[in-house]
């Protein structure tokens, strides 16, 4: 990964790159921003950057001893942290048993979610989290020498997902690092990570991507053609992630909707027991997708909140959901717009407790009830039509 490969950006790249001209490399930093908006690959393309002991002014070599190895992500001196889980394939309890899927993975996208990666572990029914014994992993290649003679350099993707253990410890290497030792902490969720860590580290919020870096990217590297990619970019509304799901088909986000729009019409009529079978449905779902739908949910909700407003410009649906947006909006109003966030930010917050997901989601549907005042009976009904 490049500062060339990375989609967007300009203004992180430039301040990345300033950096390590001027000789002001922090030793932690952390890259905060929404998903898909391009942090790990950013990440990446300025440790590359620093490795590269023959880097120009606007990107690395590509050809220097350190750049061959990075082409294929096995620079001894780069370490690479992210979520696991155990139980998968008979794997252990440290990132270097998932090492060659991890390179293979990333080498073949780099935008990707959480959710991905556990599909490419096969493991999408896991808790993916990084181990206690991560940490012991980490002090003993920070401890090694420089085998290139440069900096040695730690990159945690999701620092969020931290055992309590490994954190505790990350702490201690954050207070006193190694010498020429660079820690790059990449997440989604800066306010779940340990608060003497995050004073501890150089925050660096990232943008979403432009529409137009979007569309770019969509024409160049994937053969959209020009009007397609502009409405896919505004879409995707900063997140290339989501940018590639569209193109792609998303089976799961079309899964989503069809759920979605049959939790709202059932709630809406009362139909208990179609409701106890929608959350059975829900229920053999792993986790990790769960979570993602019920994040697919509060999107919904925004967007047609949104849509009362009457202001194109504003909204990010695709041509389905707009269409059922015509008759479900009327339902989400100044009445019941918190109301219907707070149920499912409350789900989500179960579904990480490993509460019965039966009984979250058929409480959260019987919940539906009462929040879904009737407007007019006609409004759903015309979706099953």
């Amino acid at each position: 990964m490049f500062f060339k490969d990375v989609i967007g950006q300009d203004a992180a790249k430039q301040r990345l790159i300033q950096e390590v001209q001027e000789g002001r490399i922090p030793h932690a930093q952390l890259f905060c921003g929404p998903a898909g908006v391009g942090k790990l690959p950013l990440a990446m393309a300025y440790a590359r950057y620093i490795c590269c002991p023959n880097r120009t002014e606007t990107d690395a070599c590509g050809t220097c001893p350190s750049c061959v190895k990075w082409n294929k992500l096995v620079h001894p001196d780069v370490h690479f942290v992210f979520p696991i889980v155990k139980s998968a394939k008979g794997k252990k309890e440290v990132c270097d048993d998932y090492i060659a899927d991890w390179r293979r993975f990333v080498l073949n996208n780099p935008y990707f979610s959480l959710n991905h990666w556990l599909n490419e572990m096969g493991a999408e029914n896991g808790q993916a989290i990084i181990y206690a014994k991560e940490s012991d992993e980490i002090t003993r290649k920070l401890s090694l020498k420089s085998s290139e003679g440069g900096y040695k350099v730690t990159i945690v993707w999701l620092p969020e997902k931290l055992h309590e253990v490994c954190a505790n410890k990350l702490l201690k290497l954050l207070e006193e690092p190694p010498e020429k030792t660079i820690f790059l902490l990449v997440s989604e969720a800066p306010e779940m990570i340990l608060s003497t860590i995050l004073s501890r580290t150089q925050r660096f919020n990232i943008r979403k991507i432009e529409e137009a870096s979007i569309a770019n990217a969509l024409q160049q590297k994937y053969g959209v053609q020009p009007v397609d990619s502009q409405t896919i970019a505004h879409l995707a509304n900063g997140n290339f992630i989501k940018a590639l799901e569209t193109i792609h088909l998303n089976e799961e986000n079309e899964l989503f909707f069809e759920l979605f729009v049959s939790l709202m019409r059932l709630s809406y009529q009362r139909k208990i027991r179609e409701m106890k079978q929608w959350s059975e449905q829900l229920a053999v779902m792993g986790r990790e997708r769960q979570k993602n739908f019920l994040e697919y949910c509060q999107r919904m909700i925004r967007e047609n909140f949104i849509y009362n407003l009457h202001r194109k410009e504003m909204n990010y649906m695709t041509l389905p959901e707009q269409n059922f947006a015509t008759r479900f909006a009327p339902f989400v109003n100044e009445r019941n717009v918190m109301g219907i966030m707070d149920e499912l930010s409350e789900a989500q917050i179960h579904i990480e407790q490993n509460v019965n997901t039966r009984m979250v989601f058929f409480d959260f549907s019987l919940k539906m009830i009462v929040l879904l005042k009737p407007v007019s009976y006609t409004h759903l009904r015309a979706h099953e039509t």
